[in-house]
């Protein structure tokens, strides 16, 4: 409908236009409608006569009003393109800014603001919690889960800082909102035990050197700390209901939840920047 209403628009506008440049236009209706009076009042017949005669005149008065048209383009060339733009913009820009719909009106949104996350935008800078003791990372519970994890580096430091803030929210978050405290595994990987992971199989991961985030700084395999022990299996109801809260906390910060993935990783979050991987 917007569309045939911008048709309609730009003919009458034209038609008007033309009325009003060329007299020869004026002349030329005025002789139309009054040779239909004619042809009216005096019947078929004799209409047929005048209309031979008329358009025979019409002729010569279109080629002289096209002669006319022309000397008068070339003679006001300018005030032709202003006419163009100010018959045509109007319709133009009707066309092309809208949509196609319509809003029968507005609601605001009711969704809940969560003050964490509005701090995060707001540049609230976070410091890393009290590292645990080594022995906590070294008992028969947590080797069994993770192998070699009693080596690994967990210094916040060697984290991208915009992901060790959004880390450190998500663990504030997790401790305020749900109660689980939670501890870092593994942060920064480098290269060259990343290398020596991936020789162990792709139950431990199928990423080599360089094509995972942890060689960045921008990931790290995180679980929870409960009664000063770290608990790591998702066969914990407990700790698999915070792997949940985890993941849809960790998604709400932009980060990207390894409990989504084939071979799902419950602990771990990673932030992907473009090009990061590139620059290998």
């Amino acid at each position: 409908m917007l569309f045939v209403a911008v048709a309609l628009y730009f003919l009458l506008a034209c038609l008007v236009s033309w009325l009003v440049l060329f007299p020869a236009g004026r002349s030329l209706v005025l002789a139309l409608l009054a040779g239909t009076g004619e042809r009216v009042r005096r019947g078929w017949r004799a209409a047929a006569q005048r209309e031979s005669l008329r358009l025979a005149g019409v002729g010569n008065a279109s080629g002289a009003s096209l002669r006319e048209a022309g000397s008068f383009v070339r003679r006001h060339a300018l005030l032709c393109i202003g006419g163009v733009l100010l018959l045509g913009t109007p319709p133009l820009v009707a066309l092309f800014s809208s949509d196609g719909t319509s809003l029968s009106g507005f609601e605001e949104s009711q969704r809940e603001v969560n003050t964490q996350v509005a701090s995060l935008l707001e540049g609230e800078q976070l410091v890393p919690p009290p590292a645990l003791p080594p022995l906590a990372f070294a008992s028969e519970e947590v080797q069994k889960e993770r192998p070699m994890i009693a080596s690994a580096s967990r210094n916040w430091d060697l984290l991208d800082p915009a992901y060790r803030q959004r880390l450190l929210h998500a663990f504030r978050i997790m401790k305020e909102k749900y109660g689980y405290e939670m501890a870092i595994l593994e942060g920064y990987r480098s290269p060259q035990r990343q290398t020596m992971l991936a020789a162990m199989g792709p139950n431990v991961t199928n990423a080599a050197a360089f094509q995972s985030w942890h060689q960045y700084g921008l990931a790290a395999d995180c679980a929870f700390v409960r009664n000063g022990r770290i608990v790591i299996s998702e066969k914990d109801p407990w700790a698999m209901r915070g792997y949940e809260l985890y993941g849809e906390v960790a998604e709400s910060l932009g980060l990207t939840w390894g409990g989504r993935w084939k071979m799902m990783d419950f602990g771990h979050t990673e932030l992907r920047l473009r090009g990061v991987m590139k620059r290998q």
